[in-house]
């Protein structure tokens, strides 16, 4: 048995001990299948902490940032803590945020501590750390807007602290501006200002303790030292956080967290994880399959955050506070999570969808777009495209924005601007490489294409046809950069002519694509595959291609970003831009191909394990892809609502479905050899069709997959093919 794997033995055992307690009985609930370590290792950025589904609170520890895999904040590389911290990014290839660090201490010159993972322990909505020097047991647990803390100190710490650190930030975060202010002998407020990812961002606290205690002087006003006056009892701590000011910090830690009672809100964290985790329930014999779709609908509810406070406060895009009835949201990851983190909310997120398409819309009225990768009320332009486009489109077509005009104003509005390569596309109907420095045209514009058609479906839904057909014509203009005799995606300059600059598997210094290579590129068509058939020179051509690229070799080169991992010939699992591919095959009737693809992918690319990631998590993508493959399904078409069906590896799943109904996938004689589907029920009659449409599914019913070990005619004549 490997070291590791004994680690691993040791924290699942600890942490099952823990709830039994903290009054929760080992082995009955699905917070017990979560491993919130996967992804803490390697380069899944995640974050590690306590937190409730979708908060403003992600209460955790905070290392030094030694570089790209300390974007969350923590790596289980390292063993050296700066305190815990309020607020962290999950999955991100970008740090930011930290925000109010507390630090127990015996000294008030402290200002890290060593720690080992041996004595740390976490689960949803609790963590747990044993410090050695100086003596103390952390625990942390959370309410949306509330980070409660509880210290107990050793008899070897003769003068007990705690130390507020306002200086703290996560990766590119440095502080501006900070304010902490006594207001009594248990509550401090204040405020802290940062310029990071977030190019001004300002968070408000209220922190309260459940004893006196005595503020040190110090000399430098970006900390604050506090001596506790009964050291012979835990010290209790609440930080509640605020957009808006310290006044509704205050106001948001009375009515959210009013008590003292720390295991009371350990076990409401746990129980609004437990609600959240069963919208999808799932039966299978694997028990490492279970804790890796657990933790992976985890990972997926750590974001969109909260941010607005429980009075409807909020502060907008244009720095202004605002009051809405409803409920804003932050931390937009939308290049990444258009793809499956979205569509996978709309299946059983329903409840969360309305308030989120009012939080785009609010955020494209006030900054003038909509939102592009959103981080605590500043855009961050974070990656090409206007991936918030496909997103909101797809909440109108399944009617969970009931606005359709409204949407697609600002829909048109953000496809229509200036910058962004938006004015060359505009001028030239494609986008030039040498007249675009930054360059990545081919995947600007690919992006683009499917935004653009994105905004076609909904305009033919409101009968809007001069806008129907501006934006469809230009979302076929993918085709002015597909060379027919490299049989790539490549970028063309204002004279029409090929860039010469060109190496299909070596991602370039000066780069076309995005994250990625010409292969990976060929397929950013998901709109319009069929189209991209055709322009290929038929099925057996686009057949043959997709075939190519999984057993072809080729060095990225040294330019290449650590994002692009996960490869299988030059396919690539760890970045997005490829996550539709393997149900490609569908689409040509060789959905076996894709079966057989997507259980490697499954098997092989998510451990249960601190690596346990083949890329960056990007704020609940590459854990959305999981979930909703393994339960057989997946979305290509970014907008519209079409599931393609693979190859689940789970035997059952059933969703919570909106309306109070349920939709399960079954998976008969289901087993790591049976991967390839050979007939379909749904409701109890055939099904022949490779795909089944959203309404299909919110308005519940059972599909019956039977599987086996070799490939059949399922869904391969063309009138089934999506």
């Amino acid at each position: 048995m490997t070291k590791i794997t004994t680690l691993k033995r040791c924290l699942t055992a600890i942490v099952l001990a823990t709830m039994v307690a903290l009054g929760a009985t080992a082995g009955e609930r699905l917070t017990d299948l979560v491993n919130p370590y996967i992804g803490t290792g390697g380069h899944g950025h995640v974050f590690l902490g306590a937190n409730t589904p979708f908060s403003l609170v992600q209460l955790g520890p905070t290392e030094y940032t030694h570089g790209w895999d300390w974007c969350s904040g923590y790596h289980y590389s390292d063993s050296i803590l700066l305190g815990f911290s309020h607020t962290h990014l999950s999955g991100t290839g970008v740090g930011d945020l930290g925000d109010i660090t507390v630090l127990p201490a015996g000294s008030p010159d402290l200002r890290s501590v060593k720690f080992s993972h041996a004595n740390e322990r976490c689960r949803p909505g609790y963590y747990a750390l044993n410090l050695t020097d100086p003596d103390v047991r952390v625990e942390l647990t959370a309410t949306q807007r509330v980070g409660m803390h509880r210290y107990t100190y050793g008899s070897s710490v003769k003068t007990p602290m705690l130390i507020l650190n306002l200086k703290v930030g996560v990766g590119w975060d440095r502080l501006t501006d900070c304010q902490i202010k006594r207001e009594s002998s248990t509550l401090v407020t204040g405020f802290r200002r940062s310029k990071g990812w977030a190019n001004d961002q300002i968070m408000y606290f209220a922190a309260e303790f459940d004893q006196p205690m005595e503020m040190l002087p110090v000399s430098d006003d970006t900390i604050s030292v506090f001596q506790l006056t009964d050291p012979d009892k835990p010290l209790l701590m609440k930080v509640a956080l605020s957009p808006v000011s310290a006044e509704n910090a205050l106001a948001n830690l009375r009515a959210e967290l009013p008590e003292w009672d720390f295991r009371g809100t350990v076990a409401a964290a746990d129980q609004a994880w437990e609600k959240e985790l069963g919208r999808v329930t799932i039966k299978t014999t694997d028990e490492t399959v279970k804790r890796i779709f657990y933790t992976a609908m985890y990972h997926t509810m750590v974001a969109p955050s909260v941010y607005s406070d429980l009075n409807g406060d909020y502060r907008g895009s244009d720095g202004k506070v605002r009051n809405g009835n409803f409920t804003n949201y932050t931390t937009l990851s939308l290049w990444d999570t258009y793809r499956a983190q979205h569509p996978l909310m709309t299946l059983i997120h329903y409840d969360r969808l309305p308030d989120l398409a009012e939080a785009m819309m609010r955020i494209s009225e006030e900054q003038g777009r909509l939102p592009i990768w959103h981080l605590m009320n500043n855009e961050t332009g974070c990656m090409v495209g206007s991936s918030g486009v496909p997103v909101l489109a797809d909440l109108v077509l399944k009617g969970y924005c009931t606005d359709a005009k409204r949407a697609l104003a600002e829909m048109k509005k953000s496809q229509l601007c200036e910058d962004r390569s938006l004015g060359l596309l505009k001028k030239y109907n494609y986008i030039p490489c040498d007249l675009e420095p930054s360059n990545e045209t081919v995947a600007k514009a690919l992006e683009y294409c499917l935004d653009d058609d994105a905004i076609a479906r909904v305009a033919k839904v409101v009968g809007d046809k001069e806008t129907y057909n501006y934006f469809y014509n230009r979302s076929r203009t993918y085709s002015k950069y597909w060379d027919p005799e490299t049989k790539f995606m490549r970028a063309i300059d204002s004279k029409g002519n090929w860039r010469e600059e060109f190496d299909p598997t070596r991602v370039l210094k000066i780069n076309e694509y995005t994250e990625g290579n010409a292969w990976q590129y060929i397929w950013l068509v998901p709109h319009d595959v069929h189209g991209l058939v055709k322009l290929m020179g038929g099925d057996d051509a686009f057949i043959s291609r997709l075939d190519e690229l999984f057993v072809t070799e080729g060095e990225l080169g040294e330019d290449a970003p650590p994002d692009i991992t996960g490869l299988i010939g030059q396919y690539a699992q760890g970045n997005e831009p490829g996550h539709h591919i393997l149900y490609l095959y569908n689409y040509v009737g060789q959905p076996w191909k894709g079966a057989k693809l997507i259980r490697e992918v499954l098997s092989t690319m998510y451990l249960d394990d601190f690596d346990g990631l083949i890329g960056n998590e990007d704020v609940g993508q590459m854990s959305a892809w999981y979930i909703i493959s393994a339960m057989g399904l997946y979305q290509v078409e970014p907008a519209g609502g079409k599931f393609i069906i693979g190859s689940p590896c789970v035997d059952e799943a059933t969703m919570r479905v909106r309306g109070g109904k349920t939709f399960t996938v079954k998976a008969v004689n289901n087993s790591p050899q049976n991967v390839y589907v050979q007939s379909a029920r749904l409701n109890g009659k055939n099904y022949t069709k490779g795909y089944i449409m959203f309404d299909d599914i919110v308005a519940g019913g059972v599909l019956e997959l039977t599987m086996g070990p070799a490939p059949s005619k399922w869904a391969t004549a063309r009138k089934d093919r999506p």
